[in-house]
């Protein structure tokens, strides 16, 4: 009985550590903001990736200025999300901010640092009068 007793504790300390471990590691910074906001994510981290989520039919109307595209319905979306770097700002938008909205727990899952969502999407970007490609 004692024996078990020392395992489970054992057990217990080790899942401790390894969730505080995987915390402090992996802890995601999400955020929806107003788009003039994400626009000066932008102009204050020139380093910052725009990714656009939107179909490449969409895509191939007016974007933000350097935005990558990477399709929200594509079959390996998460996947594709997976493979960028984590420590990297990301600005990320769709139409209206539906889809980037419901992306935000993948960025979350996969433990990303810095990721601002465009609240309102492109629609909302456009009727603030920020600049657009295309």
């Amino acid at each position: 009985m004692v024996k078990n007793v020392r395992v489970l504790l054992a057990l217990v300390v080790v899942g401790t550590l390894a969730l505080t471990a995987c915390s402090s590691t992996t802890a995601a910074s999400v955020e929806t903001v107003p788009a003039q906001d994400a626009y000066s994510v932008l102009a204050d981290n020139p380093n910052a990736v725009v990714l656009d989520i939107r179909t490449p039919e969409e895509f191939a109307g007016p974007r933000i200025a350097g935005a990558v595209n990477i399709d929200f319905y594509a079959a390996d979306f998460a996947d594709q999300i997976a493979a960028l770097d984590r420590d990297v700002t990301y600005v990320v938008y769709c139409r209206s901010g539906n889809r980037s909205g419901q992306a935000q727990g993948v960025f979350e899952q996969l433990g990303f640092a810095d990721v601002t969502d465009v609240g309102g999407g492109i629609v909302a970007w456009h009727e603030a009068g920020l600049p657009l490609d295309g």
